[in-house]
């Protein structure tokens, strides 16, 4: 066992705190990695403030993972000592089930293990990214390519991957019209990836206050959803919708804006239920989705996608000492577009 410095949340809603905590001692298949950057996602304050449901506590959030290896296990054959890797949202599975044998761990059908918040198979709590080290199985590594910062590489681990997925099974791509509904964390990564995968990209953002930004990262058009004409300009316009906003939404008018066969895919996750006429997805055979984050392989996919079309995110880096007044202003959406902790500040 190593004990590390880290931050985190004595009990729900309550605000972080610098405490230590234990890492296992490195097993055949581990590689122990020196944290250099963890991302603050939206999920982190969900599950601090046990807006998902009931949360194990203490916690140590953090799945934007990106560090150096420093140690690896005698069985270890994916990674060296100094290689530059990250670690997202999982860090096992039961790879077994049809999916994780498919490289889709992310839909286990046996509940993978999650990064923080979770129990491992040796019935350990599992602690995140806001500390110095973690120790995790190479089969949930990811290799960051060189030509990517760690800084800005931390959040693809999350953000980038929850919208490369559907935007890959989705098929965004030269001739398909996507819309991206939020611009944040998870947006301006989703603008990003789909401009780099030749879609034609709208921003549908509650105000024009980042239309600036958008465009500069690669949208093609970018409207206020505050603004009732967006709805009658834009109606059956879009092959694909992405929905990265985590509160609830008015879907009735949003599926209005999917031309025939289009699909609505949530990666944001409200807190609270909605409701939904069903002929708003009958009338246009459209249909309503949801995606999770990536599989490993796909996880990988997306970083060298990244790397080839220098697509890192855009962050503001900040120590450690300051995460609680970062979740407050990525509550008042207060960040362009994502905080990332120098983990040499915990």
């Amino acid at each position: 066992m190593t004990t590390v410095a880290a931050y985190a949340a004595p009990a729900a809603k309550a605000p972080l705190e610098r405490t230590t905590i234990e890492r296992r001692a490195v097993r055949e298949h581990d590689v122990l990695i020196d944290i250099h950057f963890a991302g603050i996602c939206h999920s982190d304050i969900h599950q601090v403030r046990e807006g998902w449901g009931e949360a194990i506590f203490p916690m140590v959030p953090g799945h934007e993972i990106a560090g150096v290896v420093s140690e690896v296990g005698p069985g270890v054959t994916k990674f060296a000592v100094g290689d530059r890797v990250g670690v997202g949202c999982m860090v096992d599975s039961c790879r077994e089930c049809e999916n994780c044998r498919a490289g889709r761990e992310q839909y286990c059908t046996g509940g993978n293990v999650m990064t923080y918040n979770g129990v491992g198979k040796d019935g350990e709590v599992t602690y995140g990214g806001y500390s110095e080290k973690v120790v995790v199985d190479e089969n949930f590594v990811v290799r960051i390519p060189d030509a990517l910062s760690l800084d800005v590489a931390a959040p693809l681990l999350c953000a980038g991957i929850t919208v490369y997925s559907p935007l890959r099974h989705w098929n965004a791509g030269p001739g398909k019209k996507v819309a991206v509904l939020g611009m944040g964390g998870l947006g301006h990564m989703a603008v990003k990836i789909a401009h780099a995968m030749g879609a034609e990209v709208t921003v549908l953002s509650q105000s024009l206050r980042k239309k600036d930004d958008g465009l500069r990262l690669g949208a093609d058009h970018y409207y206020a959803t505050s603004d009732p004409k967006t709805f009658e300009e834009l109606r059956g316009s879009f092959d694909l919708i992405v929905s990265t906003v985590s509160a609830p939404l008015d879907f009735g008018a949003f599926l209005s804006l999917l031309r025939t066969d289009g699909a609505l895919v949530n990666v944001g996750a409200p807190e609270e239920p909605i409701s939904l006429n069903l002929f708003s997805l009958i009338g246009g055979r459209k249909t309503l989705a949801g995606s999770s984050i990536g599989g490993i392989r796909e996880t990988q996919e997306m970083l060298d996608f990244c790397a080839e079309h220098n697509l890192g995110a855009e962050i503001e880096l900040i120590a450690a000492s300051e995460i609680n007044e970062a979740y407050e202003r990525v509550l008042a959406s207060d960040v362009r577009y994502r905080f990332v902790i120098d983990a040499s500040t915990i």
